[in-house]
């Protein structure tokens, strides 16, 4: 009897996740088609070169405020 209500007891644990799992799901924006996710991004990539300037400068900007910050 104790092992039937046990199982009793997960069969109706999983349907209650499964339900609100459900609803989420439901609640997910749609996915858009392929060819209008396509036309929507950007096709042109960054310049390589402005990217890697743009982090060297970031370095150089964390560098400059660590040794400010330890005298």
């Amino acid at each position: 009897m104790r092992a039937a209500l046990s199982i009793l007891g997960l069969v109706i644990a999983f349907a209650v996740v499964m339900f609100v799992m459900k609803k989420q799901v439901q609640q997910l924006p749609k996915p858009a088609s392929a060819a209008s996710a396509a036309a929507a991004q950007p096709q042109a990539l960054p310049n390589p070169q402005a990217v890697g300037q743009q982090v060297q400068s970031a370095l150089e900007l964390g560098a400059q405020r660590a040794s400010d910050a330890n005298p």
